[in-house]
């Protein structure tokens, strides 16, 4: 990293490269997502209900996202900040609490989320598909997934951002730019853009005081992988193999419908709840000057 300590970045303005960046990169994703259903809609797939139907051309997808991502950011980095790629938050040492309870944060939610529905009579469980291969496919995917929505969202994005405005305006952009990059999912609504705003908080809410994204990477990993591989929900919706499989009732506003879980208003209340839970922990233990905090004080 030395020979980037001394180097100025080509724009100085942190919210400036952010808005080229994301010029580009939705540029990119819509390009990408247009030829993608041309391509279904060529091939004779006209499903409405299952935006899934060819799997294995949505893995592609992704991975091509992937390494979209995992390219414009390296390049950003290297030719506007002119940092290196991993200043933006990989570092292991003292995170390892961080990513547990990024982890088991988005499982608590889950499992409070799911009895609820259930114990209401809005969820009932009607099968379990056990396939080593689906659950396999599904792990790596959400890997993937998490890895390089991460590495745009909270680590260039918001880490730019914070070179221009203070801790929460930053956080709330990059969670609106979060939100409004999924705009395209099937079963988008109102609701649904409200919780991906919500979840861009609570994904962020931990960078904005360490500058680490292993907190980030485990929550998002976590809530993907739990809430359509296993339990059965949409995944932003997306409809993924599942090894428990259910039906829901009731109103979309309370169930989150064909958009899963994280459409609910229920996800919303949730959500809310461990921002304010995790803001309150790390106000605690966080000098507001402090540059470089001690993760092991939370």
């Amino acid at each position: 990293m030395e020979a980037y300590s001394n180097k100025k970045p080509a724009i100085p303005q942190g919210w400036l490269r952010v808005l080229l960046f994301m010029i580009l990169y939705l540029g990119i994703l819509l390009t990408l997502s247009v030829t993608v259903f041309l391509f279904i809609k060529s091939n004779g797939s006209h499903s409405e209900t299952k935006p899934t139907a060819n799997p294995g051309l949505m893995y592609v997808s992704f991975i091509i996202n992937a390494v979209v991502s995992l390219l414009l950011v390296w390049a950003f980095r290297k030719l506007i900040d002119r940092k290196s790629i991993f200043s933006l938050g990989f570092e292991f040492d003292k995170q390892g609490s961080h990513a547990v309870v990024g982890f088991f944060t988005a499982l608590l939610i889950l499992c409070v989320g799911t009895l609820i529905l259930y114990f209401s009579k809005n969820l009932q469980w009607i099968d379990v598909h056990l396939s080593a291969n689906d659950l396999f496919i599904s792990f790596g995917l959400m890997v993937i997934v998490s890895f390089y929505e991460e590495l745009v969202f909270r680590g260039y994005i918001l880490n730019n951002l914070l070179e221009s405005f203070g801790k929460w305006p930053a956080l709330l952009v990059s969670a609106f730019l979060f939100a409004l990059a999924h705009g395209a999912n099937p079963g988008y609504s109102i609701i649904a853009f409200i919780n991906i705003f919500l979840a861009g908080i609570l994904l962020g809410v931990n960078y904005i005081y360490t500058k680490n994204l292993w907190f980030a990477i485990l929550l998002h990993f976590s809530w993907n992988f739990f809430q359509g591989p296993i339990l059965g929900y949409e995944v932003s919706g997306l409809n993924l193999q599942s090894l428990f499989q259910h039906e829901i009732h009731g109103s979309d506003w309370f169930t989150g419908g064909k958009f899963g879980f994280e459409g609910s208003v229920l996800a919303s209340l949730l959500y809310l709840l461990a921002i304010a839970g995790l803001t309150l922990a790390y106000r605690h233990n966080f000098s507001p000057d402090d540059k470089n905090p001690d993760p092991t004080t939370i």
